[in-house]
């Protein structure tokens, strides 16, 4: 049997810097991907998906959020594939920066019933603005440690 760890390393090896730079993110856009369709079909077994969704407090006053409900509701963007009925189980924001709140409040969504905890589009994209949250990754890490691998984050909403 062939060690597939073993031979993915001696094959990175070859790579210059750059094409290794690639081929991780390839990688783990991959891994993403397939959590994300596995995710999917669990969640399409029960038929309901409970999201909580943080947005950014800079982004309030431009923004009510009709965008996220939208998608949400029609299952667009980040939703698309979702079979079964999304509910709300809260829409907040992070809390302003750094984005601290964002960790408690995503954490009180989850004892509220949340299975996903979607950080939306203005936090990761920059929308309405044009300026992603410098905070996001660091945002979204703190968020994993806290609330556990069994409830998924998604990246954006649209």
């Amino acid at each position: 049997m062939i060690d597939l760890s073993i031979t993915v390393r001696i094959s990175m090896a070859r790579l210059s810097r750059e094409e290794s730079r690639i081929a991780g993110e390839w990688a783990a856009s991959v891994v993403e991907s397939t959590r994300r369709r596995l995710f999917y079909l669990l969640i399409e077994r029960c038929q309901i998906m409970k999201v909580g969704v943080i947005r950014c407090m800079q982004t309030e006053d431009m923004c009510p959020g009709t965008t996220d409900f939208k998608v949400i509701k029609a299952k667009k963007g980040a939703f698309e594939g979702v079979e079964g009925e999304i509910e709300i189980i809260g829409f907040n924001s992070c809390g302003g920066c750094p984005g601290k709140k964002a960790v408690t409040r995503a954490a009180e969504m989850v004892s509220r019933g949340a299975d996903t905890i979607a950080l939306a589009s203005c936090i990761t994209r920059g929308n309405p603005i044009g300026f992603a949250c410098p905070h996001a990754r660091e945002m979204k890490a703190a968020i994993a440690k806290r609330i556990g691998e069994d409830v998924t984050i998604l990246d954006y909403t649209h």
